[in-house]
């Protein structure tokens, strides 16, 4: 276990963004309290890992960056609820969050599935969607950026760490359903062995935000089953979670 966090927070992900006044990371699994096969840092409070291990990495993470309440945390269930931050840290089942608040932490977990960052290029709002293939599908990224209320040409998206196009096979239902909204989603599958597809979620996600008008789009270089950095449901089904978190600085503040 390394105790010095700082130093295991410099190994963590940002956005290759210049966004004033925004603070955005993504954890490794580096580090933290909890054992096997949940080692180490893990936040997520759902996936069976010791429930004080996952307190005391909150904590942690908490203490390290000052903060005064704790993250707004979701209950995720793939779907396209997209919550307003507010001052609490009360969990609500939803897989996006918007926040215009300065200070207020917005959080999601993920071991597979896509973070999607967005923040206004001024820094006065931001958002966090937890993008699987059936919230993108469904159609989370427009849900978000609407939620967010400002034009999508005025918007920076970087996304996270996520299972990548070589290592996502899935059946013809998930190309259907693709497809089926946006035919030029064909180009983001490639044919695999008995009849499924290699899908490319990054490639999907910058479509449908291409089409939105998004023009600023970053990241997708990071495949969590082929890194071990990072935690993977599809590699090892009982596991921890990679912790997103996106916030904008109270004023006068230095985390």
């Amino acid at each position: 276990m390394t105790t010095n966090f700082g130093n295991l927070v410099e190994q963590w992900l940002q956005p290759d963004w210049s966004v004033p006044g925004v603070q955005a990371y993504v954890s490794t699994r580096a580090g933290g309290f909890s054992q096997p096969p949940y080692d180490g840092f893990n936040t997520a409070d759902h996936v069976g890992d010791d429930a004080q291990a996952v307190q005391r990495n909150r904590e942690r993470v908490k203490n390290h960056f000052h903060w005064r309440s704790q993250p707004q945390w979701m209950q995720q269930v793939h779907g396209i609820n997209v919550v307003e931050a507010g001052s609490g840290g009360a969990s609500r089942q939803a897989d996006a969050i918007v926040s215009h608040f300065p200070g207020v932490v917005c959080a999601l977990h993920t071991a597979d599935c896509l973070p999607v960052f967005f923040a206004h290029h001024s820094g006065s709002v931001v958002a966090l969607a937890h993008a699987g293939w059936r919230g993108l599908a469904a159609g989370v990224v427009e849900a978000s950026l609407h939620k967010m209320g400002v034009p999508a040409n005025e918007v920076r998206v970087w996304l996270g760490p996520a299972i990548g196009p070589s290592a996502f096979e899935v059946g013809e239902d998930v190309r259907s359903a693709f497809m089926a909204q946006h035919p030029q989603t064909q180009r983001c599958f490639v044919p695999s062995l008995n009849d499924r597809w290699l899908c490319d979620l990054y490639s999907i996600a910058r479509l449908r935000l291409g089409g939105l008008g998004v023009t600023q789009i970053t990241g997708g270089e990071h495949c969590t089953y082929s890194d071990p950095r990072f935690y993977s449901y599809r590699r090892q089904a009982v596991t921890g979670r990679m912790l997103s978190l996106i916030w904008i600085d109270p004023p006068h503040c230095n985390p």
